[in-house]
């Protein structure tokens, strides 16, 4: 069964298994990663956790039985990054792809932006990732329109919460 946790020191090792999963870079959505970030020493990966913990944007890890498959972010209504980067933003690690995995963590994440009061829910994903494109629309996103970010071409969605969204239990689900 999956589960939503708050990132944890604790977790380093799990969580390091992911990361190197993805190869180098900063291209895990829903970890929170900058630039500025270092880790992969405990102490950096310490460090990092205690950043996210108190910063603006809540975070949580995907988790099945103690292996880390991912995580996601909920910014708030009011954060300037919305417009670029959307309310959401998640990503699963290659091993852990094509199993709903982030449906599940979506519609999980979706009822907290509901009961925060964001409406509608803007995110956006690469044009070509089908994957992420479906778990979207599962959810009832809405396609507002496809823009160039840069390099890349992406699609923006709005997902409104007056939408029957494909998953609501919120079990295993630790949002304190």
């Amino acid at each position: 069964m999956f589960e939503l946790v708050r990132p944890r020191a604790e977790l380093f090792q799990e969580w390091s298994e992911a990361h190197r999963e993805w190869g180098p870079g900063l291209h895990e959505d829903g970890f929170g990663i900058t630039s500025d970030d270092e880790v992969n020493t405990v102490d950096g990966f310490r460090d990092w956790v205690a950043r996210i913990e108190h910063g603006p944007t809540e975070l949580w890890w995907i988790v099945e039985e103690g292996e880390v498959l991912g995580g996601i972010a909920l910014r708030a209504a009011d954060d300037e990054r919305v417009q670029s980067v959307g309310h959401i933003g998640y990503g699963v690690r290659p091993s852990a792809r094509g199993r709903g995995v982030a449906t599940w963590a979506l519609g999980e994440v979706l009822l907290r932006a509901a009961s925060l009061g964001i409406d509608p829910v803007v995110a956006f994903c690469l044009e070509d990732n089908a994957g992420s494109v479906a778990a979207l629309e599962r959810h009832g996103a809405t396609l507002e329109a496809v823009e160039q970010h840069g390099t890349a071409r992406v699609r923006r969605y709005a997902i409104r919460s007056g939408v029957r969204f494909a998953h609501r239990s919120t079990v295993g689900t630790d949002y304190s």
